[in-house]
């Protein structure tokens, strides 16, 4: 331990802690802008500037290291004049229109600036302005709005290790930009956005569908349905002051309810509907020697990053389409034929914590005769501006219920949304299929957690099952590599794009660096997951009745040549 002092108190801190840590456990706020827990603390923007007492050096805390019988200020008129010197610096160069920007009151500058007491700008000169990439399916690139806080640089090459964006130039023409100057859309982006949330200004935003859904909602010929994903459900209440980790369930249908859906069905039925083709797959593959290990097929972020950089394991890949497509093909099928629909005229839109998606949706591979299985893919946080644009009180709405027919679900597939519930999802389902029973033992609580590579061997039937899970893309990569190089040998493997999984998605609330010190929205957010599930009263995917009637008056039987003709899909060396 070191013993320092902050603002006159002593205060003791762990050896390895940076004053700004230091500083935070105290309860002192400093001001940051570049710093990002766990990912980016480099000293690059200045903002959390202190000064050293003995000395009288101004320092950034974010990269000052304690050391013992420090003292340090970080109040003093010396330490917010320079601070406010560098936002205005900061300023001076950067596009302040804030009332018409995606982040208007969710960015950091403009609550800085604020803070600060920011109101006039006495730097005026040339500024560098920038083009706007809109390329890219899922992701807006306006570096206009951008910093250079590189925690988007961070995030693409620490967290998922894709490198697609990167810092490019000198001086005053240095900006975060695609190798060879090409746009995003052209590069081997995974479309995830955990550049998105990582930004704290508005230089990296979603792809915008709001207009697209609003005029299907116009129009009456067009029969609408909502689904939103698993992970929505415990996130988009703090777009309107919940706290972080409140499950809204009943809120949610009723807000999409209240958009004017025709039909609010939730992907939660998709997913167990994937557990069903997934864990018979995962059965055959092991029974009859097929390619292991097998890999989830859920994200399209890993996707996407397997197509580009472990090409090799694309025969592992599960055939599975994700939940949000599988939902969207019965829905323009089976629910179709059952109402008397013409599929052309069903209009479905996927609600989802994901940026990724609105690439997955556009896939080729993800339709048949001539229609899309999802036409619209909009993120939590657009959910969130459409239920704002429509004076719906969100907080205030009543509880109500997903529709029947594609409404119903288990515990299993609400566990979906968190890193390791599709492992643990899949194998409450292989488990009792291999067993021939219905076992009591179902919380695979091995499987479970934040470690960004997990591993564990499941006894069933008599086998030994091992199993594995990562998180993040970069976790990804190294866990492929192990089992490339003989390291490891597994039977079943799920992987998840985002940190944390669906949880944190880059389509999710926004949360600044500031509360991401406070607590951990992947925490917070997963314990109300499975609150979800033990809250249900079926917890296993095949035990769900709805699914039960669908493949018998459909599908005919998990596996069959219908249920792979609608279901199931191919993937592409890019």
């Amino acid at each position: 331990m070191v013993t320092l002092k902050i603002d006159g108190r002593e205060i003791q801190v762990q050896d390895n802690s940076t004053v700004l840590e230091a500083a935070l456990a105290a309860g002192v706020k400093i001001p940051t802008l570049c710093n990002l827990k766990d990912i980016n603390q480099i000293g690059a923007c200045r903002m959390c500037l202190v000064e050293d007492a003995k000395s009288g050096k101004l320092q950034a805390s974010c990269a000052l290291p304690v050391s013992e019988g420090m003292d340090i200020i970080t109040n003093s008129p010396k330490v917010l004049n320079a601070r406010r010197a560098v936002l205005e610096l900061i300023l001076s160069d950067h596009d302040r229109s804030c009332l018409t920007c995606k982040r208007n009151q969710t960015c950091e500058l403009q609550a800085l600036a604020d803070e600060l007491g920011v109101t006039e700008l006495p730097y005026e000169g040339e500024h560098s302005p920038r083009t706007i990439d809109e390329i890219s399916p899922s992701i807006v690139r306006d570096n206009n709005k951008c910093i250079l806080c590189r925690r988007c640089v961070a995030a693409c090459h620490l967290t998922q290790g894709v490198d697609a964006i990167g810092m490019q130039n000198r001086g005053f023409r240095t900006e975060v930009g695609v190798p060879f100057h090409k746009h995003l859309g052209e590069t081997y982006c995974i479309n995830c956005g955990q550049c998105i949330a990582a930004c704290p200004t508005g230089a990296l935003t979603e792809q915008d569908s709001t207009d697209v859904v609003w005029k299907a909602l116009g129009d009456p010929s067009k029969f609408v349905v909502f689904q939103p994903a698993p992970a929505v459900r415990v996130a988009i209440g703090e777009e309107f002051g919940m706290p972080i980790g409140t499950s809204s369930t009943g809120k949610l249908a009723a807000a999409l309810r209240r958009l004017g859906a025709d039909r609010v069905f939730d992907v939660d039925f998709g997913a167990d509907l994937t557990i069903m083709e997934e864990g018979t797959e995962l059965i055959e593959r092991i029974q009859k020697g097929g390619v292991l290990p097998m890999i989830t097929s859920c994200s399209p972020g890993w996707i996407k990053y397997c197509e580009h950089f472990h090409k090799d394991f694309i025969p592992n890949l599960s055939s599975c389409k994700s939940p949000n497509q599988m939902q969207g093909a019965i829905t323009k099928t089976y629910f179709a034929e059952k109402n008397g629909l013409d599929p052309k005229d069903i209009f479905v839109v996927s609600v989802m914590p994901c940026t990724a998606k609105k690439f997955e949706i556009a896939r080729p591979e993800m339709g048949r005769d001539g229609y899309r299985d999802v036409d619209a893919n909009i993120t939590t946080r657009e959910l969130a501006r459409m239920i704002r644009q429509a004076a719906i009180d969100y907080v205030n709405l009543p509880d109500e219920p997903f529709d029947d027919m594609l409404g119903d679900s288990t515990g299993a597939a609400v566990i979906f949304g968190v890193t390791g519930g599709v492992m643990e999802a899949a194998l409450r389902t292989v488990a009792d299929v291999l067993e021939g029973k219905d076992l009591e033992s179902i919380e695979y609580t091995a499987v479970r957690g934040l470690e960004g590579i997990k591993e564990a061997t499941v006894q069933v039937a008599g086998m030994d099952i091992k199993v594995a899970i990562a998180h993040g893309t970069a976790n990804a990569g190294r866990l492929l590599n192990s089992i490339r190089k003989g390291e490891r040998t597994y039977h079943f493997i799920e992987i998840m794009g985002c940190p944390g999984g669906c949880v944190t998605g880059g389509g999710q609330p926004i949360v600044n660096a500031r509360t991401r010190y406070q607590i951990d929205p992947r925490e917070a957010r997963a314990k109300a997951t499975y609150e979800c599930d033990r809250a249900m009263p079926i917890r296993k995917s095949h035990q769900n009745p709805s699914i039960h009637k669908l493949y018998g008056e459909f599908l005919e039987k998990p596996g069959s040549h219908k249920a792979h003709a609608l279901l199931h899909t191919t993937y592409v060396e890019r």
